[in-house]
C-alpha cells in the first residue's frame, strides 16, 4: 500500500469521524500524519456544526505507535532527534486543549505514540480485548507526548510507574479498572458503546462546552485560590451567554433548548 492518507477526517452531522488510515503498519504515526492531525484539530475546533471528534483506527487496531522504520531512518542516532518529541508533544497539547471534546476508540493496539494520542483526548472508550499501554521502555524509548505529565493526573504516580516501568498492556476491562479509560465493550458492542457514550456530549451548548472543559483542563495546574478567581470569571462568562439564557428559559417553559453556541 503506498502511504496516502494518512488520516482521513469524515464529517457525520454534528460529530468529526477521524481515522488513522496506515492499517498494513498498525496505524503507526508518521510525521506526515501528525501534521495532518494537526490540521484536522484546526479544521473541526473552527466548525461550529461539529459538537465532538472521534478518534479511531481502520481495521480494528487504534495505534501502535511511531513507524519505527520512519524513526529508525530519519531520527535514531540522528542530532535532529528531539524534532520529532517537539512535534509530537505540540500535536498532542493542541488535541488535549482544543475546545471541541475528543474520544479516542481503542481496539486492537493502543500503544506507545497511540497510547500518546489517547490520554491526550477528553474521553476513551475499548473493546475488552483492546492492548493499552505506554510500552516505549520494552524499545528502551521514552514518551514524548505526554505520559510524565498527563497519565500521574489521570490515574496516579504508583499507577504510572506500573506502567512505564514495565511496558505491561492492559485489556480494556483492566484500562478501565486503572482509571485510564472511561468505559468499556465486548468488540462487537463497541460502535453501540460509541454511540451512547457521545450522545450526552452532542446535544450540549458549545459555549458551555468549551468553557467548562477549558476550566478543567486548569484545574490540578494552580492553587486553589486562583482555580476560585478563575471560577469566579467562568461563572460571570456562562451568565452573560445566549445560551444560558436559553437553557434556563427551556427548562421553564418545559422545551428542548437550541443552543447557538455563544
Amino acid at each position: 500500500m503506498i502511504d496516502t492518507d494518512h488520516i482521513v477526517l469524515e464529517k457525520d452531522g454534528d460529530i468529526a469521524r477521524v481515522w488513522l488510515n496506515r492499517p498494513h503498519k498498525k496505524n503507526a504515526v508518521t510525521v506526515e500524519l501528525l501534521h495532518r492531525l494537526d490540521e484536522i484539530i484546526v479544521e473541526v475546533d473552527n466548525d461550529p456544526e461539529l459538537k465532538v471528534l472521534v478518534l479511531r483506527g481502520r481495521n480494528n487496531t487504534f495505534c501502535s505507535g511511531f513507524d519505527l522504520d520512519e524513526l529508525r531512518e530519519n531520527y535514531v542516532g540522528k542530532t535532529n532527534a528531539m524534532d520529532v518529541a517537539v512535534l509530537s508533544a505540540k500535536v498532542c497539547d493542541r488535541l488535549y486543549s482544543m475546545n471541541t471534546p475528543s474520544v479516542a476508540v481503542l481496539e486492537g493496539y493502543v500503544t506507545a505514540g497511540g497510547f500518546e494520542l489517547m490520554i491526550s483526548c477528553d474521553f476513551a472508550v475499548a473493546a475488552d480485548d483492546a492492548k493499552i499501554g505506554d510500552f516505549h521502555i520494552r524499545r528502551a524509548l521514552f514518551g514524548g507526548a505526554g505520559p510524565i505529565y498527563r497519565l500521574p493526573r489521570m490515574i496516579g504516580i504508583r499507577k504510572t510507574k506500573e506502567l512505564m516501568l514495565t511496558g505491561k498492556l492492559l485489556n480494556g476491562r483492566e484500562a478501565a479498572d486503572f482509571d485510564l479509560i472511561n468505559a468499556c465493550a465486548p468488540a462487537a458492542e463497541l460502535d453501540q458503546l460509541v454511540a451512547d457514550f457521545i450522545a450526552p456530549i452532542v446535544d450540549k451548548s458549545p459555549f458551555a462546552m468549551k468553557l467548562t472543559k477549558m476550566t478543567i483542563d486548569r484545574g490540578l495546574d494552580a492553587d486553589i485560590q486562583s482555580l476560585m478567581v478563575m471560577e469566579h470569571l467562568a461563572v460571570g462568562n456562562a451568565l452573560q451567554s445566549e445560551d444560558a439564557r436559553e437553557g434556563v428559559n427551556a427548562f421553564l417553559e418545559k422545551r428542548e433548548p437550541k443552543w447557538v453556541g455563544r
